[in-house]
């Protein structure tokens, strides 16, 4: 039996846009690529031991987002897709904290709170212990934000995060005419510190908090401006770039000796402080975020699309909002 012609162009048609309009996130974790580690410089062995291994502490997800440690042993897991915030124990198990339209990027404050970038609500929140939350931020001069993405506690103990569109609710307006990174106070205050990137996305500290890291995922790099007390930018310039095929940059995180480890094409990109990309953790799915945790906080756990993954490192990881407690 056959189709007649006008069908057959309508089926063809139909199909097209089906996979044209499938999600990327979904069509990688069906196409899942092997872990590898592809150094680029001897430097990377002394970041990445030879003989590391990957592994997939939990999977099952939508698509994961925001990961932090706990120091109760645990990790917090934003999943955008099943609109959650998830416990998920080194074991694998897993409990819903509190359902949310498409979490995303989290932290701890200085009082051990969980902060996140509540995409649907876009605004800045605070979750409490027992599921609940308060918003902390919503607006910008009177307009809603677009759609906060990522956020840091930095030196000066304020929250950075960044508010591209990337996940602004469809159909809702979009009222900032830019896409800025923003500094949160402790008493709510909001202000503006840049709006030069087309779609700010993670962020990161250097160690001695002389340096801000953000990147840009429409323009595929990695830019860097000092910071100075107070919270200014000044001086900023481009880091590197991640221009290869299959990702764009994404979270990112540091480890004490101020290296740089970024989700872009294909997996983790490790930079040294002097802008030479040191070669790639290559990932079975891509991720999109990543965060220090277990024993010395000498493990990078990796949100990458449906899974939670973990891997060693030779430097323990940064992390801001134990560094600034002291």
């Amino acid at each position: 039996m056959t189709l007649d012609s006008g069908i057959k162009k309508f089926w063809l048609a139909a199909v097209a846009v089906a996979i044209l309009a499938f999600p990327v996130c979904r069509l990688l974790a069906r196409s899942p690529r092997k872990f590898a580690l592809q150094a680029l410089s001897p430097q990377f062995w002394k970041l990445i031991p030879r003989r590391s291994k990957l592994t997939r502490v939990a999977t099952g997800f939508g698509f994961t987002e925001g990961p932090i440690w706990d120091q109760r042993n645990f990790l917090y897991v934003s999943d955008e897709v099943q609109n959650a915030i998830y416990r998920v124990d080194p074991d694998g198990r897993r409990e819903r904290v509190i359902a949310l339209g498409d979490p995303d990027g989290n932290t701890y404050n200085l009082e051990h709170q969980l902060i996140d970038c509540a995409s649907v609500l876009r605004a800045i929140i605070r979750v409490t212990p027992n599921g609940k939350y308060d918003i902390l931020a919503g607006r910008y001069q009177g307009k809603r934000f677009n759609s906060p993405n990522d956020v840091v506690l930095g030196p000066d103990r304020a929250l950075y995060f960044t508010d591209p569109t990337l996940d602004l609710p469809k159909g809702q307006k979009q009222e900032i005419p830019f896409q800025g990174v923003y500094r949160l106070d402790s008493k709510g205050n909001v202000r503006l510190l840049t709006q030069d990137l087309t779609q700010p996305n993670g962020l990161a500290f250097s160690p001695d908090g002389k340096l801000f890291y953000v990147d840009d995922s429409a323009e595929r790099n990695v830019r860097v401006y000092r910071f100075s007390p107070g919270g200014t930018l000044s001086d900023g310039r481009i880091f590197g770039s991640e221009n290869d095929r299959g990702g764009v940059p994404d979270g990112m995180k540091v480890d004490v000796k101020g290296n740089l480890y970024v989700v872009g094409p294909k997996g983790i990109w490790v930079w040294n402080p002097e802008g030479q990309h040191l070669g790639t953790i290559v990932m079975p799915e891509q991720p999109a975020n990543l965060a220090w945790g277990g024993p010395g906080y000498r493990s990078l756990y990796i949100t990458a699309t449906t899974s939670v993954y973990c891997i060693r490192t030779i430097n323990p990881g940064f992390v801001p909002y134990l560094a600034y407690a002291h």
